[in-house]
């Protein structure tokens, strides 16, 4: 197939995508196994569909790990598993003063979403209510948009950070129902399926992806997006495996970059309005062809993960810029509130010093 060809092929199906067409398996599959020689091509058809849903903007997300390593689960990916000899820090539920400080560094990581995020099978009553007071006490203050991963949740446990205003819980399918036991053994794929069920119900939206690079097939990847496209999920994070020394999965280095691209660009024609995030291991599996994702997915993770580190967040905000993006800010009235007392708070430091009241930016 000659570059025009190419070109044709991949527009037409940005086209019909469009036009309400759902991406069909087999289409998937060809992009996935697409000729490195089309990626620019695939590339600009998909930023097509991108851009009529989200235009130029891209939406950061600040990640706090709220509790660390001590969980029972085996998950062969996961640095905090039972079964890993990672390194990592290991400690119980943050306090209150922890997690709100986590949320001031993302305000000023211009994230417009406060991840809390926590190692272990599924949270306690008790940690539920703590997190759920400190959330009430983080949208008052910053009016942030919050997303919540516990693990595996109760309905009423949902029901109680639904009233507390979190927004989004995410809970990650990780793989295929296929792959799904070849990675992890204590929890099944349907006690998955039956926490985000839990989460709908409660009135949250639902936050789902996945983990590329772990052995998988291509139809392993195109089963999760047909599934998360079953389940209607309002966002999607796709996380590229970082390999971490000491759990079952180390050392595995099977992606590159132009197959990473591939595979958001898959996720983004079988999901054409869900917000796609570019996430974990993007800096070590997309390296220097890191910007070229956004042109698939309209958000990202700033400054680190939750045992790896991420790039410095004035990166992020460079590549943001350098590709003529712009930064989705909060939109919450608390926290406008709370960036005017900064800004204020800013000039007058500026003024006592004699400095011109630009000088805070």
């Amino acid at each position: 197939m000659d570059c025009m060809l190419a070109a044709d092929r991949w527009n037409d199906l940005a086209s019909r995508v469009l036009d309400g067409h759902q991406l069909t398996a087999e289409e998937g599959l060809s992009i996935l196994q697409s000729d490195d020689d089309d990626l620019l091509d695939l590339l600009a058809a998909t930023y097509r569909v991108r851009r009529k849903h989200f235009g130029k903007q891209v939406h950061l997300y600040f990640l706090k790990n709220a509790k660390s390593g001590l969980c029972p689960e085996d998950c062969g990916y996961c640095s905090q598993s039972i079964v890993s000899e990672a390194e990592i820090p290991r400690y119980a539920m943050l306090n209150e003063a922890k997690l709100m400080e986590g949320a001031e560094r993302a305000v000023a990581s211009q994230a417009r979403t406060y991840c809390i995020v926590a190692s272990g099978r599924g949270p306690s009553n008790r940690e539920v209510d703590h997190i759920a007071s400190t959330v009430t006490k983080i949208k008052d203050k910053y009016g942030l948009h919050i997303c919540c991963c516990l693990g595996l949740l109760k309905p009423e446990q949902a029901e109680t950070l639904k009233a507390a205003g979190v927004d989004r819980i995410n809970h990650n399918l990780n793989t295929s129902r296929t792959f799904h036991d070849k990675v992890v053994s204590t929890h099944s794929y349907d006690d998955r399926l039956q926490t985000l069920q839990a989460v709908r119900n409660a009135g949250m939206e639902l936050c789902s992806g996945l983990i590329v690079g772990m052995g998988e097939t291509d139809q392993d990847l195109v089963d999760v997006a047909f599934e998360l496209r079953t389940l209607g999920v309002h966002s999607t994070p796709v996380n590229f495996l970082h390999s971490i020394d000491g759990t079952p999965l180390e050392r595995k280095w099977d992606l590159n970059p132009r197959y990473c691209l591939k595979t958001l660009c898959m996720f983004r024609l079988a999901n054409p309005s869900v917000e796609l995030r570019v996430s974990g291991g993007r800096e070590v599996n997309l390296r220097s062809m890191q910007a070229m994702s956004l042109y698939a997915a309209n958000s990202m993770f700033v400054s680190d993960y939750l045992t790896t580190k991420g790039q410095p967040a004035e990166d992020d905000f460079k590549m943001v810029a350098d590709l003529g993006f712009e930064i989705v800010i909060g939109d919450h009235e608390a926290y406008q509130a709370w960036k005017a007392t900064q800004t204020q708070s800013q000039t007058e430091t500026c003024c006592e010093k004699g400095e011109p009241i630009s000088c805070h930016g």
